[in-house]
C-alpha cells in the first residue's frame, strides 16, 4: 500500500505549545504545534501506552508523558529519558490551506 497524506485537523485546531488527539484512518496520532511547526506522532507512550495527547505535557520539541515521565523529542520519535526504551513513530505533515495533513 503507498503512503498518502490524510487530513486529520485543521491547523487552527492546535494552538501553539499543544498538543492535541486526531484520528488518520483508524490511527491515533498526536500533534504537536511548536511555534507554528507542526509534527505529528504516535499517541501511545512506548512504555505504558498512555496517551501523549492527553497525558502529556510539551515544552518545546520534548513530550513529557506525566504517567511515568517518559521524555520523546516530536521532531524524531527518540526517547530523551527513561523508563520508555522505544522511540514513537513520527509522521510526516504538510500544511494545504487550512488542513494539516499526515503521511499514512
Amino acid at each position: 500500500m503507498t503512503p498518502q497524506f490524510v487530513t486529520i485537523v485543521k491547523t487552527n485546531q492546535v494552538p501553539a505549545g499543544e498538543v492535541v488527539a486526531a484520528d488518520a484512518g483508524g490511527t491515533r496520532i498526536a500533534v504537536a504545534n511548536v511555534d507554528g511547526t507542526y509534527y505529528a506522532f504516535e499517541d501511545a507512550c512506548t512504555h505504558e501506552q498512555c496517551s501523549l495527547a492527553e497525558q502529556g505535557e510539551l515544552a518545546g520539541t520534548t513530550v513529557t508523558c506525566t504517567c511515568h515521565g517518559s521524555e520523546f523529542d516530536v521532531r524524531t520519535g527518540k526517547v530523551l529519558a527513561p523508563p520508555a526504551l522505544l522511540p514513537v513513530k513520527v509522521y510526516r505533515t504538510r500544511i494545504v490551506g487550512d488542513a494539516l495533513q499526515v503521511e499514512v
